[in-house]
């Protein structure tokens, strides 16, 4: 069961590499008012969401202790994340804002998991 963890671990991570790779390409084009959403991020966070979900039966599974509110703080930043990088996908130009806040949740996201103990 470990190698299955570890496996989806290592896919969780790929997700959020992709998410967020997806959006510090896009910074000088933010800075510009040109970025946009690519389909790395949406990918990413597609991946995020389904890995996360297979995590969280394996560890109750193989009967580990999962910190339900962490994982749903996690959950709830990307949703939000997943739904403005799908509503907005197709669009030629994001606005700063709304770009930036991807960014930060997506941020945030990383900080949540690795610092909540």
């Amino acid at each position: 069961m470990d190698i299955l963890i570890h496996l989806f671990v290592a896919l969780h991570i790929i997700g959020i590499a992709s998410l967020l790779g997806g959006f510090l390409t896009q910074m000088k084009a933010m800075g510009q008012g040109a970025a946009r959403f690519v389909p790395a991020m949406l990918h990413g966070a597609l991946t995020m969401l389904i890995t996360g979900a297979v995590l969280v039966g394996l560890n109750q599974a193989d009967d580990q202790a999962v910190n339900n509110v962490k994982i749903g703080v996690k959950l709830a930043l990307l949703v939000v994340i997943l739904g403005l990088v799908y509503v907005k996908r197709d669009e030629e130009r994001v606005e700063k804002g709304l770009f930036g806040l991807v960014g930060a949740l997506t941020t945030a996201n990383i900080f949540i998991a690795v610092l909540w103990t």
